[in-house]
C-alpha cells in the first residue's frame, strides 16, 4: 500500500459519511472537495468555489475515515466543487480502491484531459449536463464548456463503467422546449440513464435564483414523454 506521507494534498471541504443517494445502488460516503471554476446561478454549495492549497493532513483524515468503514462502506464518491480541477486526485482514487472501496465521480467535465487519466479507475460517475450548446455558457458563467462537456461524455460513453447524466433545472435557465431538446439529445449519443433535478431557492449563488419559481414543477410530466428514450429516468 501506498504509504501514507506521499499522500496527496487535496482541499477537502467537507465528508458525508454514508449516503445511499451520491451512487446509485451503493452504500458510500462523499469526500467534497474545494473549488470549482463555474458559477451556476443555481448552485448551492458556494461556499465550496474559491479555491485554496490543501495540506496532506485533510486527506490523512480520509484515509482514518476510511480506516474505521472497511466491510461497512463500499464506495467512495469524489464531489465538489470540480473535483478534477485537482492534479492529485489520481492518487487520491487509488489510495481508496487500494483499501477495497469502488470509486464514484461528480463532474461537471471541465477537464477532459485529466478526466481521461481517472477513467481507468473510476467505477461510476454522475456528469452534470448544464445545458446544450447555447446554453451551456450563459448558465455556467463561463466559456468554451460545450467542447469540454462533449469531450468528456464521449469519454465516459466509451468507458467501460457506469455513468449517469443529470441536469439541474433552475426555472430562469429552461423552458421545456429546450430541456426536452437536451434530453432527446443525450438519448440519441447513447446516454442511458438520466436525472432531472428541481432547483432549490435555497443558498443559491445569484441572489436572483433565490427567489421562488413562478411555475410550476414541469420535471414530472415531462419525465414521463421523455422516459421511454432512456433504461432510467429519475426526477430528484
Amino acid at each position: 500500500m501506498t504509504d501514507v506521507g506521499s499522500g496527496p494534498a487535496l482541499p477537502v471541504a467537507g465528508l458525508t459519511p454514508l449516503t445511499t443517494l451520491d451512487y446509485p445502488g451503493r452504500l458510500a460516503c462523499v469526500v467534497f472537495l474545494q473549488g470549482c471554476p463555474l458559477r451556476c446561478g443555481y448552485c448551492h454549495n458556494p461556499h465550496m468555489i474559491p479555491p485554496r492549497r490543501g495540506q496532506m493532513r485533510e486527506w490523512r483524515e480520509v484515509e482514518s475515515f476510511l480506516e474505521t468503514r472497511r466491510g461497512l462502506l463500499e464506495a467512495v464518491v469524489f464531489s465538489g466543487g470540480e473535483p478534477t480541477r485537482h492534479p492529485q486526485l489520481l492518487l487520491a482514487i487509488q489510495r481508496a480502491r487500494e483499501r477495497g472501496f469502488g470509486i464514484g465521480l461528480h463532474t461537471a467535465g471541465s477537464y477532459p484531459r485529466r478526466l481521461s487519466t481517472l477513467i481507468p479507475d473510476l467505477d461510476w460517475v454522475g456528469l452534470d449536463v448544464k445545458g446544450d450548446a447555447a446554453q451551456i455558457d450563459r448558465i455556467t458563467g463561463r466559456g468554451r464548456q460545450w467542447r469540454q462537456l462533449c469531450d468528456s461524455l464521449d469519454q465516459l460513453l466509451a468507458a467501460d463503467l457506469a455513468l449517469e447524466c443529470r441536469t439541474t433545472v433552475h426555472w430562469r435557465d429552461f423552458d421545456e422546449a429546450a430541456l426536452e431538446r437536451l434530453a432527446r439529445w443525450l438519448a440519441a449519443k447513447g446516454v442511458r440513464h438520466y436525472a432531472l433535478q428541481w432547483a432549490r431557492p435555497q443558498q443559491c449563488l445569484s441572489p436572483s435564483y433565490q427567489q421562488p419559481s413562478p411555475i410550476a414543477n414541469p420535471l414530472p410530466g415531462l419525465a414521463e414523454r421523455l422516459r421511454p428514450l432512456f433504461e432510467t429516468l429519475s426526477v430528484r
